[in-house]
């Protein structure tokens, strides 16, 4: 009797070890040789956590319970990442897939171009807003840059704009496309298990912070427009908005739709299944059974590959979070980092986003998301933040690596398209996208700007940021808005300083940025009375 379940436990043990080996190849086949090193070490770390130095110290484990324990535990190859999957991310997944294949990006292009095409810079609004309908409920950044900078990027070419800045708006665009609800990037869902709420809190939180993104891309490219005399495109070869809109009003429906479920009913996990099939209904009957096999084929193979790809990543992914709980080493983390900090809590943030941005340059942002969220978030808690802004703290600077170089992937995919430098493109992503730099310590520090809190806060903070992204927005194209001139040294700084005050949630702070808005303000009006006295000269000595 014994000898038969010492021997089952050895088949239990060497299936345990076979199936660490897969889901390890899994990770280096999705995901790359950086990502599949990071993991085998975590998968390793149990046999040696005992002989770690100082707060990587943790409980050690044999081999067979280590492997075990990845493959049998809930919380590490079958933990919460793949659970999010088989429970939430399905869904999702075919709808992005089954949007894609109906003509929703075409229609999401055609949208941009009816509402800004022939405006000044045009060309660049057009890639910002499309990249932004799109990546809302695609919630995929390199296939956003993709599909959408295929035919913004050599549009912006075309006007005028050099290929590096034409290639930093689409990857900013893009990036920014995985933040706007409501469809937001995997880890969202990931993020909303993690913290154990409704996946439409996650969501409301975020858009906020995802519209005011957008805001300083619209602004930065008007300014540069400007500063450049770079014109919209004529109108004759712009769609109408009209019928752009009756062509694609399934779209709109769908949108509607599943931010209304999101939102008031508890279906979160069906709702994108019933959007999908409304789109499926429309798209066969207008197809009226013509090439319906093509489209089908394309939805099956799509969704498979990237529900295959994000299972490969993810179950990696989870041994890192199994291993940390195996041995205890997450909770220790925690607690040395704010040890580390000194009950600093703005130290704390400026630990948690290097640490975020290093990790995002050689981890997937899921992967970077679900580490931190185990060793960094609770530290953030624990320091008085409130949860929800903690952990789209950490996933905005996990973001922060699709525009930064030198990984830059979204820079990397925009600069294939537009033929220029990767690393330059990286670089002016990096400028474009600098509110992102900046917007995660504000609404750590005023949760008001991810809608929590009194109503009355909630519109003064929301209303004093959109002023502030303006000017900080003026500020990095150093062009005076109002005024309509290129803005001198001086007037640069002042425009930041005012931006910046604006975004804190200290009152004093916020008296100094309207008093410099307002010097701003009496600036161009001067200037416009200043112009008009000198033509009604010149009309009266004609």
């Amino acid at each position: 009797m014994s000898s038969w379940i010492e021997i089952r436990l050895i088949n239990v043990t060497a299936f345990a070890g076979v199936l660490v080996l897969i889901a390890l190849e899994a990770v280096r086949r999705c995901a790359g040789t950086p990502l599949f090193l990071i993991c085998s070490f975590f998968s390793m770390f149990p046999l040696f956590a005992g002989s770690m130095p100082g707060f990587l110290w943790g409980a050690q484990l044999s081999l067979s319970e280590t492997v075990l324990g990845h493959a049998l535990g809930v919380e590490s190859i079958i933990g919460i990442p793949i659970r999010v999957i088989s429970d939430l991310l399905i869904g999702f997944i075919l709808f992005g897939v089954v949007l894609t294949v109906s003509g929703g990006g075409v229609f999401f292009m055609d949208l941009a171009s009816a509402l800004m095409g022939n405006s000044r810079g045009g060309p660049a609004k057009v890639a910002i807003l499309s990249s932004g309908f799109f990546g809302s409920l695609s919630g995929s950044v390199i296939s956003n840059v993709i599909s959408t900078g295929s035919m913004t990027i050599p549009t912006m070419k075309r006007c005028g704009y050099p290929a590096a800045y034409a290639g930093a708006v689409e990857s900013c665009a893009s990036t920014g496309g995985a933040l706007m609800p409501p469809v937001m990037g995997s880890v969202a869902f990931v993020m909303a298990s993690f913290m154990n709420v409704p996946y439409a809190d996650i969501m409301v939180a975020a858009a906020v912070p995802a519209l005011l993104f957008y805001l300083i891309l619209l602004v930065q490219t008007d300014c540069y427009a400007a500063r450049h005399g770079l014109a919209g495109l004529p109108k004759d070869q712009l769609p109408k908005f009209w019928v752009v809109l009756r062509s694609g009003w399934v779209f709109v429906l769908s949108l509607g739709t599943l931010v209304v479920l999101l939102l008031n009913t508890s279906a979160e996990a069906k709702a994108p299944f019933y959007v999908t099939a409304i789109i499926l209904a429309v798209t066969m009957y207008r197809s009226r059974g013509s090439d319906l096999w093509k489209p089908i084929f394309r939805l099956i193979t799509e969704t498979g590959t990237t529900i295959a790809l994000l299972v490969g990543i993810l179950s990696g992914v989870g041994m890192i979070v199994g291993a940390l709980a195996l041995t205890g080493v997450g909770n220790a983390f925690s607690r040395e980092l704010l040890q580390y900090a000194g009950g600093n809590s703005f130290l704390l943030l400026i630990f948690g986003a290097l640490t975020s941005f290093i990790l995002g340059m050689g981890m997937t942002v899921s992967a970077c998301y679900i580490f931190l969220a185990v060793v960094l978030a609770p530290a953030l808690v624990q320091s008085g933040f409130s949860e929800m802004s903690s952990h789209l703290f950490i996933l905005y600077w996990a973001m922060l690596s699709y525009i930064t170089p030198p990984v830059a992937m979204a820079a990397v995919a925009a600069s294939s398209i537009s033929q220029a430098s990767a690393m330059k493109t990286g670089i002016t992503a990096m400028r474009l996208g600098s509110i992102l730099f900046v917007l995660p310590f504000f609404f750590v520090l005023n949760p008001s700007l991810i809608l929590q809190g009194e109503a009355d806060n909630i519109i003064i903070s929301v209303s004093t940021a959109m002023l502030s992204i303006v000017m900080l927005s003026c500020a990095s194209e150093r062009y005076l808005y109002i005024v309509n001139r290129p803005a001198r040294n001086g007037e640069t700084f002042m425009l930041a300083v005012g931006g910046l005050c604006l975004l804190s949630p200290n009152i004093i702070a916020d008296f100094a940025g309207f008093a410099i808005l307002i010097g701003f303000v009496l600036l161009g009006i001067k200037s416009r009375t200043s112009s008009l006295v000198d033509k009604s000269e010149r009309g009266f000595k004609v």
